[in-house]
């Protein structure tokens, strides 16, 4: 590699399935990534009334194993693991001492002595290096392991799924509960991580599986749809399906210079255990923060993007961390941090030099019928 040249995207198993579709592939976190098909709103509608598939291999796996592993998980996340049984997984954060985040994860947990952390792409390796390096800070052995290449990830998404998946797993899905996953076998023979899990608003699935399966069972799930209305979706669509639901998303939402209670996230921190930045988050939670996360709506045509300033009587009083025109409500919707101190019901939003008008909303933007 020359001295400035640039490393190689990463590319998942179904590369070469996203290119025979036309996909428009786009860098995102070092992964060469399908950001759409046919059209965001197109592909964005067709989850929320039937099925959308996307592939999200580019997410990190990271197995914590051994006699310290429940110890080490309930030390790292903010929630708490013993809220959850065993086949049930968990949303939860992972923090620095100051509280910022490290990442927000899906924590699997199979028993007491193996969890599997679902990270973001972007996140991956500092996750696991960061779990790593706190493993070693004594206490019971456990074993952390970065499996992020022996897994390939589908995400089924939408009211569809259960129908869709039924004939090609060996259980009903509608038995796996939400939030619970189960280790099934597919058609063909194909073992599975399946959960009922998403980041869409929607019912759906995620199913981890070794990477050699992944065009077979995507193909699969693809026949199996057609009846079903299923069309591939992009990043792009599950950027926007996220943002309805008012989900965070790190790098926008969330980082090491943000806390959960400053991303109104305080329901997934529990203060009853021990954990790594429980008191500088116990100390905002007791006395209030500087910032918080709001959600908007736009009351004049536009649409807010992240970095926009937001502004209270021609005063900056924040920014927007995600915006978009929403394709369910055809209203422009964004979130962003503001002034805590701020009581307004009411903002500006710069856009092109032009304050235009915005009122705040209670999140999330959209509920299905």
């Amino acid at each position: 590699m020359a001295y400035n040249e640039a490393p190689a995207l990463k590319r998942t198993p179904l590369h070469d399935v996203h290119t025979a579709l036309g996909a428009r592939l786009v860098n995102f976190a070092g992964w060469e990534m399908p950001v759409q098909y046919t059209g965001v709103i197109e592909e964005h509608l067709n989850v929320r009334r039937a099925c959308g598939l996307f592939d999200v291999s580019h997410m990190g796996e990271i197995e914590i194993s051994g006699a310290g592993a429940h110890a080490l998980v309930q030390r790292l996340f903010t929630n708490d693991i013993d809220r959850v049984g065993d086949g049930q997984c968990q949303y939860t954060l992972l923090c620095y001492p100051h509280g910022g985040v490290v990442d927000d994860c899906i924590v699997y947990r199979y028993n007491r002595d193996r969890f599997l952390v679902c990270a973001n792409a972007s996140n991956t390796g500092k996750v696991f290096e960061w779990i790593e390096s706190q493993a070693a800070q004594g206490g019971a052995a456990a074993l952390v392991e970065d499996l992020s290449d022996n897994y390939a990830q589908l995400a089924l998404q939408g009211p569809a799924s259960a129908d869709i998946l039924r004939p090609l797993l060996d259980m009903d899905p509608e038995e796996i509960d939400h939030f619970h996953f189960v280790i099934g076998e597919l058609k063909g023979g194909v073992e599975a991580l399946v959960s009922r899990t998403g980041y869409t608003g929607e019912d759906g699935f995620e199913i981890y599986l070794e990477p050699e399966h992944a065009v077979d069972v995507w193909q699969a799930l693809m026949d199996s749809g057609r009846v079903h209305g299923i069309k591939p979706a992009g990043l792009g669509a599950r950027d926007t399906l996220r943002l309805e639901k008012g989900y965070p998303l790190y790098g926008h939402e969330l980082s090491e210079d943000i806390t959960p209670i400053e991303a109104g996230l305080k329901r997934y921190v529990r203060f009853n255990k021990d954990f790594i930045g429980k008191e500088a988050l116990e100390k905002q939670a007791a006395f209030g923060v500087e910032k918080t996360l709001v959600g908007f709506e736009m009351t004049a045509p536009g649409i807010p993007r992240a970095g926009y300033e937001l502004s209270v009587g021609g005063n900056k009083a924040g920014w927007v961390t995600s915006g978009t025109l929403s394709p369910s409500l055809n209203v422009g919707i964004g979130m962003g941090y503001v002034d805590a101190s701020l009581k307004a019901g009411e903002m500006d939003v710069i856009i092109r030099n032009r304050p235009v008008r915005v009122r705040v909303v209670k999140l999330p933007f959209y509920n299905k019928p």
